[in-house]
């Protein structure tokens, strides 16, 4: 037996709210006796007695000592998150009540969660899928309604759907093929090869797709990181506060104020931007402002986007097209940037014009929603359509990408004609893959790794 069996017959308890300042905690278990060790703390209704689904005002005691007057919620097994009996007791939110109250359920015989264990429970009970339960945290951790659309979708089955109609149609074929086998004397075939091509070039086409979406999905989930790059003294720091509408980096007309890189994030449209306020690229002999400049360039190569400043008083067209130049070696998208537009007249500005840049003023925040608008368009994500599956998780993209190894695999061995086995051994494969995103195929030692990283009490 598993340790993820044995696990399954304990009641288990934790905190299920964070802690800090609020009216109200809730203290979860989940278990066969977690009414039954509720009830033994709870002066009220006898909870053994009541339906699901229901509330009870009541009193938490050790022996006749009240600790606290309580709300308990029951979700009586299998209509409930785990698909066990579970109790949720809302309490005043006090340090001291709640390590009282969870200390007496774990004195009467409850087990203290591990991280995630709720979910996996929920797993492990057939509740959810593993691409279900990873976007169950995905959903905790979303902070933009982007990413909280997404991992609603893939919570609710969007992305399982998909992947479950893909392997129905592979099973079938593969069970054919399988049948071939055990009639590998009388050589006849019960998969018809053409079909099985078609079919396995259309999944084909749908694993490509969804590997592609782990871009944009990615981006989505962790947000878009944008750097600002520039010379020293042309307004980075300026127009990182303008953006972000506060005071967060240090402004300065003295240039090399900006040693290191400054992070912050904002949320356009949805979508979040993780903006970095970088050191101005210049030669220098401070050792400091060198280091900084070297983090800078480092950050350029990591970024989704490079918003790149150029302060006109400063720069001439030809020296802006030679620092351009050197961005566009980065392969990267950027976005070319004229401040203190404000200082400029018409005709100055038709000496930019060449460069196609978007002119703003940081200081004086003209210009600032126009570079919020092109910053979605840069990254493709002002017209995304979040009703789309997308991929999200590196995980779940590795999983795709063995898929699509292994299909072509079968592909080959059907235009090279391979005997049966083999077809077999490729289209096993094949599934188990797909298996892996959902979790129909699983060791204990990836559901640790997985479950490991939620939070606990959920």
């Amino acid at each position: 037996m598993s340790e993820h069996a044995i696990l399954e017959q304990e009641t288990i308890v934790a905190l299920a709210t964070a802690s800090g300042n609020g009216a109200i905690a809730v203290i979860r278990l989940s278990g066969k006796d977690a009414i039954e060790i509720t009830n033994q703390v709870f002066r009220g209704k006898n909870l053994l007695k009541q339906a699901s689904h229901t509330l009870h005002f009541g009193t938490v005691r050790d022996g006749e000592e009240i600790i606290d007057e309580v709300l308990v919620s029951l979700f009586v097994g299998p209509n409930s998150y785990t698909k066990e009996n579970v109790v949720e007791i809302s309490t005043h939110n006090s340090k001291y009540i709640i390590e009282r109250v969870m200390s007496l359920l774990i004195k009467k015989g409850a087990q203290a969660a591990k991280a995630g264990e709720f979910t996996l429970r929920a797993f492990l009970n057939g509740g959810m899928d593993l691409s279900q339960a990873e976007a169950v945290a995905d959903l905790i951790a979303s902070n933009s309604a982007a990413s909280h659309q997404i991992a609603m979708q893939q919570m609710r089955g969007g992305f399982s759907n998909q992947l479950k109609k893909l392997r129905d149609d592979l099973i079938h074929f593969a069970s054919l093929i399988e049948l071939e086998l055990d009639f590998s004397e009388e050589d006849v075939e019960f998969a018809n090869r053409d079909q099985l091509k078609s079919l396995i070039k259309q999944i084909n086409q749908v694993v490509s797709k969804l590997i592609s979406s782990f871009e944009q999905g990615n981006v989505l989930k962790n947000g878009v990181p944008v750097v600002i790059a520039g010379k020293p003294n042309v307004g980075k720091s300026t127009l990182l506060n303008a953006l972000l509408n506060e005071e967060r980096a240090i402004v300065s007309d003295i240039a090399g104020t900006t040693r290191d890189t400054i992070e912050d994030e904002i949320n356009i449209k949805g979508i979040t931007f993780r903006f970095i306020d970088t050191a101005g690229i210049r030669e220098t002999i401070d050792v400091i402002e060198a280091k900084g400049v070297e983090r800078t360039r480092e950050k350029m190569k990591q970024a989704r986007l490079i918003i790149y400043l150029f302060d006109p008083t400063q720069d001439e067209v030809v020296d802006i097209e030679a620092q351009i130049a050197e961005v566009a070696v980065l392969n990267i998208p950027f976005v070319t940037i004229i401040n203190k537009a404000d200082l400029l007249t018409v005709e100055q500005k038709k000496h930019y014009e060449v460069l196609k840049p978007l002119y703003i003023s940081a200081k004086e925040q003209i210009g600032v929603e126009e570079l919020k608008d092109e910053l979605l368009n840069q990254v493709n994500l002002s017209n995304l359509n979040t009703d789309d599956v997308l991929v999200t998780n590196i995980r779940h993209v590795e999983a795709l990408q063995h898929t699509r190894t292994s299909l072509e695999r079968v592909l080959n061995g059907i235009d090279n004609p391979v005997t049966s086995d083999f077809l077999a051994m490729d289209i096993r494969q094949s599934l188990y893959h797909l298996g892996e995103i959902t979790g129909s195929v699983s060791t204990d030692d990836l559901l640790d790794n997985i479950f490991s990283k939620f939070c606990i009490g959920k």
